[in-house]
């Protein structure tokens, strides 16, 4: 059963919707549910509600609300069901959608003077809602049924909590959220960028490119510590390949497609394929076993404009995967492997990790007992790894159960980052095999792993995470040589040719600035390190260091400097 506060989300739904009808007579509804922290409805008006009318519509929810109205259910036919909502089409597209289903009757719940078509459940009064503790927040569009050849509809976004401590909470998450924005983040920072000329693409900029790198070479130094060879493959395929692999049925509306003398291709919206074609290019043994491949693929999903969202949801975007292929015996050993090198990977940005066992889908490929094996194979693994897991029924990838790893930012926010798929069915499809010992040929194993999963969004989730203000490790420009007056510009040139040869990441300001204002652009610049330097640190021969972290941390020589800068790069 849904929780409380669930459900009284649910119900603000429908007061919202009654809300509306009552201000707006005429409105069509579409529809109306919970969701995470809140509520929405679908409008279909004459006159579309902008931001400023939500006062208003939110006064009149909470009039309705101490009304005290009750939720009552019916259960009626069909042929009523639709003379009831007449003069609601939405409603009788619905209506009509469930007899096609074959059912006879549907739910619909009246509170006060307002019906809707409706599962439920809802709350038994409007008085069991805190009038202080919801609050509407947004006016967006939406497409009827979420499909872009059907109807716009104005959607009207909610939130509510259980108490109004909890809103006003979350309210303040959200202002802090907005500031760190990671598209903000992304501009001001000289980071990346947005184009229309390419939808859905990052535009990377030098101060990005050293950040996605900085990952990228602790991603490639952790795989080349676990034995891993990385490949480098096409990005665009024949589409009998993603037929054959299953891909084609499941992302056809995703893919792009082109096409070369009459043969059709399409940009590869996942990796595994191509490392599977590789695989089969020789005669593989028990003694190859485990063969561990990792790579930096780059994949396309073709978005509706609406759902494409800065660094989180992209048109292009690079996973860092690998593909592992083993025998049933080396599953469990090879599961802890990866699970060891996800705390390695993960370990250097003290986010919380949540970890979820996914099971099998609706759309599923493959029979109940392979997918049974695997499932138990994936759990008896995380047991062994003594890894604390929850289940995710039905969201496990439509060729085999997986884990998923959720992280949790400064905020507090779970975002869903890499997986560890396990997979029996692709071996079989594409008829995968290696020589046992004792000659016979047997089908091995494959383990599908992103630990960041698409290194675009990571980069927006730690962007959010760290406002903006890596750790050295990370950050772009590690130091700022920043000299008092002209006079020391030479002095601080050959503190920053030094630093860089001993790869650190280095600048100077030598402009004509004030010294107040260079102090002022580089700690905006969320820079971790200032070095000042003036007549006192030429004659010592020192440099005064200033961090982002302690603030004047004293003077130090340039030898001083640089190891504590390479230390704090660990």
């Amino acid at each position: 059963m849904e929780n409380n506060i669930n459900i009284i989300r649910h119900s603000l739904a429908h007061i919202l919707a009654q809300a509306v009808q009552e201000l707006r007579p005429g409105t069509k509804l579409g529809m109306g549910p919970a969701i995470e922290n809140g509520f929405y409805y679908d409008f279909d008006m004459a006159l579309a509600i902008s931001t400023d009318d939500l006062p208003k519509i939110d006064a009149k929810m909470k009039e309705i609300i101490r009304s005290e109205i009750s939720f009552k259910k019916s259960v009626v036919a069909i042929d009523e069901a639709i003379q009831m909502f007449a003069d609601q089409p939405f409603k009788i597209e619905i209506i009509k959608d469930l007899r096609a289903g074959g059912a006879n009757t549907v739910t619909v719940y009246k509170s006060g003077i307002f019906t809707d078509l409706c599962q439920g459940p809802h709350i038994s009064s409007s008085s069991d809602i805190n009038i202080d503790s919801f609050r509407l927040t947004r006016v967006a569009g939406a497409y009827w049924k979420n499909n872009e050849n059907n109807k716009q509809l104005q959607r009207l976004y909610g939130v509510a909590f259980e108490s109004k401590e909890e809103l006003d909470k979350y309210l303040e998450n959200i202002e802090v959220a907005q500031k760190r924005d990671h598209r903000k983040l992304g501009r001001d920072l000289d980071l990346f960028t947005f184009h229309e000329e390419a939808p859905g693409m990052v535009f990377w900029h030098p101060n990005g490119v050293v950040l996605y790198q900085a990952l990228v070479s602790r991603w490639r130094k952790i795989q080349s510590k676990y034995g891993y060879g990385e490949l480098m493959l096409p990005t665009m395929l024949s589409v009998d390949l993603w037929k054959r692999s299953g891909h084609y049925s499941h992302y056809k509306d995703g893919m792009f497609f082109t096409s070369n003398e009459g043969n059709e291709l399409a940009l590869k919206p996942m990796d595994c394929p191509g490392a599977i074609l590789v695989y089969k290019e020789k005669i593989r043994s028990c003694n190859d076993l485990p063969i561990k491949w990792s790579e930096l693929g780059k994949v396309y999903r073709n978005e509706q404009s609406g759902e494409i969202h800065g660094l989180m949801r992209v048109q292009e975007f690079t996973q860092d995967d690998a593909h592992i292929f083993v025998s049933e015996e080396q599953i469990e050993e090879q599961v802890k492997e990866v699970v060891a090198i996800m705390d390695e990977l993960y370990k250097p940005f003290d986010m919380e990790r949540e970890i979820f066992l996914s099971t099998r889908p609706d759309d599923a490929m493959g029979s109940q007992e392979i997918w049974q094996k695997a499932e138990v194979a994936l759990e008896s693994a995380l047991k062994s790894a003594g890894v604390k897991f929850g289940i995710k029924e039905k969201d496990g990838a439509f060729y085999g159960p997986k884990i998923d790893i959720h992280i949790k930012d400064a905020l507090g926010r779970s975002w869903q980052t890499g997986t560890i798929q396990l997979d029996f069915f692709m071996p079989e499809k594409f008829g995968l095999e290696y020589i046992a010992t004792d000659g016979s040929r047997k089908q091995p194993v494959m383990i599908h792993r992103a630990l960041m999963g698409s290194l675009e969004r990571f980069v927006g989730i730690i962007t959010e995470h760290y406002a903006g203000a890596f750790p050295v490790w990370l950050a772009p420009v590690q130091a700022m040589v920043i000299p008092v007056s002209e006079k020391q510009n030479k002095y601080a040139s050959d503190v920053t040719d030094k630093l860089l040869g001993l790869a650190v990441r280095v600048e100077v300001d030598c402009t004509s600035e004030t010294l107040g204002k260079k102090i002022r652009v580089s700690e905006m610049q969320k820079i971790p390190y200032l070095i000042i330097v003036g007549d006192r640190e030429i004659e010592a021969k020192t440099v005064a260091l200033r961090s982002r972290e302690k603030g004047d941390e004293g003077s130090m020589t340039v030898q001083e400097l640089a190891d504590k800068i390479i230390r704090d790069k660990q």
